[in-house]
């Protein structure tokens, strides 16, 4: 007995004979039919050697409902503090995970970044922001920006300061934003490796933002008590936030290789300068979550690191980014992936593609910096298309310049395409009469003197949609694409990578 999925597995293409005229045949089945149809196919089943996961599937394919209910927005915790102080390293240490960016250089992380963490029971987010620079030139200044901004959408402050270099010029304009900000404030005094140490936490008393903390981010010393006494501090939910509607806002990543558009679309989105642009390739190294209001909905985009290298290749700072902005796509439902007109498609394009389609997400195709296209250019562009993007033909397109703006209200009619096909779910019923009359109607060749039957078929899931076909035989490659084609036609898959998979089993043996 074996179970395969398949996606564009090689071999010959299926070509059928003729229209099938598939549709009219569907329509002139009444639901009532199908299901009863498909309860038939089921109860054939026992004729065949299931598996206990198969009796589990089949049931829970039968349940489809569910009830989402309405969510609290947990309290905001932004963490503060000048360039190389250790605010990423107290970050991971509070998550429990190596999340945030580290590396031994200053102002590695560019953007503020969000995180959800837990401590005793409660959630909060954390946002890690770059390094606060008094009078900071270039894009320091920009830095510090974002850290005042951090500030002022936070419930609470933590301050970091490296006890060991003790308290700077910077630290004390910190100090005054802080005390404009009127927020509670922790005072962190890191890099207290041991107790004999603590003197130097005690010299901070001198900041005036109450007691130090001596903690070590790295060694994890102090950080629990820290934390308890946070909990007391922090709100039940955010002040500049409440409720999430049912289901929340969509969850949207942008994604594409460095350089390409992905922080000047998100400032255009937001109709500010939301994230640090800087031309220096790959400036935001850490995915940036921004609710923004378009098509007169909120949507939560995430703006990721740009994927420059294969991460085995990566190193340091990159590395890492490279590991989250896959981790921001996972928590994405669907992928804005930006490809940059004025320049050939890439190898890395083509990757970073294939990295949404793996990860299952719905995806839009975003063709950026249209208006500094030429003809020559538009020729060369359709050709490519049709030679690399084949495989993703079902992904809606829209063509932008991130720039100036100019069609960037077509993205909301193609997110919706896309999401709604990739919460869809067809009928058990609809299902099987669909391949019952595309089987009859298109039968798999016979191979050494025998033809693979499909017994029965059901969605297992949704987001992204994936089907189960128990059979009895492997199904050749270009059969299955041939089903998978006329899924997409027929239901309108447009915008989801469609995951089939077999369970092949054989007939009950009769003593």
């Amino acid at each position: 007995m074996t179970d395969s999925t398949f996606h564009d597995a090689p071999g010959e293409e299926y070509v059928p004979e003729g229209d099938d005229k598939l549709a009219e045949r569907l329509d002139a089945i009444s639901e009532e039919e199908a299901n009863l149809r498909a309860e038939s196919l089921r109860a054939g089943l026992e004729d065949y050697e299931l598996e206990d996961e198969d009796a589990r599937l089949l049931l829970a394919a039968a349940n489809d409902d569910f009830v989402e209910e309405d969510e609290v927005i947990p309290p905001v915790v932004a963490i503060l503090g000048r360039p190389n102080v250790g605010k990423s390293s107290l970050v991971n240490r509070i998550l429990g995970r190596r999340e945030a960016v580290v590396e031994d250089v200053p102002g590695v992380t560019r953007d503020r970044v969000t995180y959800q963490a837990e401590w005793a029971g409660r959630e909060f987010t954390i946002v890690d922001t770059g390094g606060w620079e008094h009078d900071a030139k270039g894009i320091h200044a920009r830095v510090a920006e974002q850290a005042e901004i951090a500030a002022d959408l936070a419930d609470v402050v933590v301050f970091v300061v490296d006890a060991a270099v003790g308290p700077t010029a910077t630290d004390e304009g910190v100090v005054k934003l802080l005390r404009r900000i009127k927020k509670p404030v922790f005072l962190i005094a890191n890099k207290i490796d041991d107790f004999n140490q603590e003197p130097e936490a005690a010299a901070l008393w001198s900041l005036g933002m109450g007691k130090p903390y001596p903690v070590s981010a790295i060694h994890g010393r102090g950080v629990a008590d820290f934390l308890d006494d946070l909990m007391e501090k922090l709100p039940e939910h955010s002040a500049y936030g409440g409720m999430i509607p049912s289901g929340g806002p969509r969850r949207v990543a942008l994604i594409g290789r460095p350089n390409v558009g992905k922080s000047s679309l998100l400032n255009k989105l937001a109709g500010s300068e939301r994230v640090v642009v800087d031309n220096l390739a790959g400036t935001t190294r850490d995915p940036v979550d921004e609710l923004i209001e378009l098509g007169g909905r909120v949507w939560r985009f995430v703006d990721t690191a740009g994927i420059r290298r294969r991460q085995h290749m990566s190193q340091g700072a990159d590395y890492y980014a490279s590991l989250r902005t896959q981790a921001a796509l996972e928590k994405a439902e669907v992928a804005v992936i930006l490809l940059a007109v004025d320049e050939r498609l890439s190898e890395q394009d083509i990757r970073i593609l294939n990295t949404a389609i793996e990860a299952g997400r719905a995806i839009v195709l975003a063709f950026n910096k249209w208006d500094l296209m030429d003809e020559d250019r538009r020729r060369y562009l359709e050709r490519e298309i049709e030679q690399d993007l084949a495989h993703v033909e079902w992904a809606p397109r829209v063509n932008i310049s991130a720039k100036t703006g100019w069609h960037k209200d077509r993205l909301v009619p193609a997110l919706d395409t896309a999401l709604e096909s990739w919460d869809k779910r067809i009928s058990t019923g609809k299902l099987n009469a669909f391949l019952g009359e595309l089987v009859a109607a298109n039968p798999h060749p016979v191979r050494g003197g025998k033809q693979p039957r499909i017994l029965f078929a059901t969605q297992v899931s949704a987001r992204p949609p994936r089907f189960v076909l128990f059979t009895t035989g492997f199904l050749d490659p270009g059969y299955r694409r041939f089903i998978t084609r006329r899924l997409r036609e027929t239901f309108g898959f447009e915008g989801t990578p469609i995951e089939v998979s077999m369970r092949v089993r054989e007939k009950r043996s009769r003593k």
